[in-house]
């Protein structure tokens, strides 16, 4: 793939559909109704970085379904170009089902079988001029743990400076990976490019061996990394960068309603933080408050909050 777009965030990795219940506190056995999501970790963080105004597009692949129909239509809907959304025939666009029990645990379960089209991305499908020029590329652990999808992860962390805004979103599913031990040695490959790392303290455990949120940082930034971010959930989140500086921002009082959208809500205004040249502590309580928005409602892309929403509650919660 070839073009002349600049943008200022590239996600690349998983989409699908969401399809939540529309009733909390009991298991999907129970449930008789269900609202339709676009989902995806990297996906919905695109969806985010472009409700701040930021120019955005996703790397993917969907099915060759009605499914895959409404993903580029949704996209369309959200400011999200889709230019490198692809379909892969044979393969059905990923279903992801959930249940709430708020305020903390919301089990998910994906149907992405016998393969999710989002690993069948290749490394010569890039638009590498693209991908080295955008503001911020951001990929996710899911796009290391098959292939071809491994290989086009790294070769699009390899097209980058190292000066550059480089994520790897730790984003750690088990039910992908063979191991831990396998997860932990990809990331390590991915790391040698990265220049920010982001993921909570159990991803960060997987990532580098350690479950101390600072010694998990100072590991990261060890790594290489520049900027090393660590959810500590009921604790707030924890930065760390590479000239030793450190941020903390404090949970936000919200009442939880779905936990699953926070992080790529999170990611988002991350991404529009680091591209907007704030300092470290405002970048991260302006994240934290998208990400607690959020988690107050139960959709994940429809339900990414606009900056001047995100301003307001960060300044409430500084107050």
């Amino acid at each position: 793939m070839s073009g002349a777009a600049s943008f200022d965030v590239i996600t690349m990795g998983r989409v699908g559909v969401d399809l939540y219940p529309l009733a909390s506190g009991v298991g999907l056995e129970e449930v008789e109704t269900f609202a339709r999501f676009l989902g995806g970790s990297a996906t919905n963080v695109a969806v985010a970085a472009a409700r701040h105004g930021r120019r955005a597009a996703v790397v993917t692949r969907t099915g060759a379904d009605p499914f895959g129909r409404f993903v580029r239509r949704a996209l369309a809907e959200y400011g999200v170009d889709d230019r490198y959304v692809a379909d892969v025939p044979g393969l059905p666009t990923p279903v992801t089902f959930c249940e709430l029990f708020p305020p903390d645990d919301f089990p998910l379960y994906f149907y992405r079988f016998p393969k999710a089209p989002d690993l069948e991305i290749r490394a010569d499908e890039l638009d590498r001029s693209a991908i080295e020029g955008a503001g911020v590329l951001w990929v996710t652990m899911t796009g290391l743990c098959a292939e071809p999808s491994r290989t086009a992860t790294l070769a699009a962390l390899g097209a980058r400076r190292r000066s550059a805004l480089t994520v790897l979103d730790l984003d750690h599913r088990p039910m992908f990976w063979e191991s831990r031990e396998e997860a932990r040695r990809w990331a390590g490959e991915a790391l040698e490019h990265a220049t920010v790392a982001v993921g909570n303290i159990a991803e960060c455990e997987v990532a580098v061996g350690e479950g101390d949120p600072l010694l998990a940082a100072r590991a990261l930034l060890d790594r290489g990394v520049r900027l090393a971010v660590v959810k500590r959930g009921p604790d707030g989140v924890l930065a760390v960068d590479a000239e030793g500086r450190t941020a903390e921002a404090p949970p936000v009082p919200v009442e939880v309603v779905n936990g699953l959208g926070a992080g790529d809500a999170f990611g988002g205004a991350l991404c529009h933080g680091l591209l907007s040249g704030w300092d470290l502590p405002r970048v991260l309580g302006f994240a934290n408050a998208a990400g607690a928005i959020v988690a107050s409602r139960l959709a994940c892309s429809a339900a990414m909050p606009a900056t001047d929403e995100v301003l307001a509650l960060a300044e409430q919660v500084a107050a």
